[in-house]
């Protein structure tokens, strides 16, 4: 496994490595894979899990044959750290859509935030967000959403297994999450806003572990880079 404290002397990218990557605000998942390839050229590479531009974090990579247990990976339960503001939403649930509507907060207090953190934690059916990359007749769902479409996207079961609120001041909310394989945490945020008879918008998230990998132990470009210089043999 290549990760922070990786200083192997043989890299095989053909037989596969597991790559814990710290993904950097505003690169796409597919970013990442480009950046690495323009290091090494890797046959064969793959990501467990997307993450979206606007958010940050832990991304676990599989090369050459190692990219079999990306669906191992995919399946473990994670765990973000987010930032949401009450009392505005907008069409990508989240600030890379302009806001689109503005309500009242002054009811919602601590109580309030309690209860309905409950009702949002265990197996909840959860509508994915439009802006998401779901295929709908081989067309992505933000793509049409872009077009001013409005596509219906099937409601999906998952599991919030942990959901706590690290801190609640005015309209800021920071929270962490720990859920099942397939959880949008900007639905999430923007169901949990209109639970509270208002709305609510994503506005930094991170993911901090996949499984029982953490992204303390996750390289970032230039860590990857040293890591693979290092090595007397790299095998593609």
């Amino acid at each position: 496994m290549i990760d922070i404290d990786a200083s192997p002397e043989i890299i095989d990218f053909e037989n596969g490595e597991v790559i814990l990557f710290d993904k950097p605000l505003k690169w796409s998942s597919f970013d990442v894979i480009r950046q690495i390839k323009s290091i090494v050229p890797i046959k064969k590479i793959g990501h467990a899990g997307t993450l979206d531009p606007l958010a940050e974090g832990l991304l676990i990579l599989c090369t050459g044959k190692k990219t079999r247990s990306i669906q191992e990976y995919q399946n473990l339960p994670k765990v973000y750290t987010g930032t949401l503001q009450l009392g505005v939403e907008s069409p990508s649930y989240d600030l890379e859509t302009p806001v689109t509507g503005n309500y009242p907060i002054d009811h919602i207090d601590d109580q309030l935030i309690r209860e309905t953190v409950a009702k949002f934690t265990g197996e909840i059916i959860q509508q994915p967000p439009v802006f998401s990359a779901i295929k709908l007749k081989g067309k992505r769902a933000y793509q049409l959403a872009k077009k001013g479409k409005n596509p219906v996207l099937e409601g999906r079961r998952v599991n919030i297994y942990d959901f706590q609120v690290n801190a609640f001041e005015g309209n800021q909310l920071t929270f962490t999450v720990k859920c099942s394989k397939g959880t949008y945490i900007r639905s999430l945020v923007h169901d949990f806003g209109k639970s509270l008879g208002s709305a609510a918008v994503l506005t930094w998230l991170q993911r901090t572990q996949i499984g029982d990998f953490h992204i303390k132990k996750a390289v970032n470009f230039a860590s990857f880079k040293n890591i693979v210089s290092g090595a007397k043999q790299v095998i593609l």
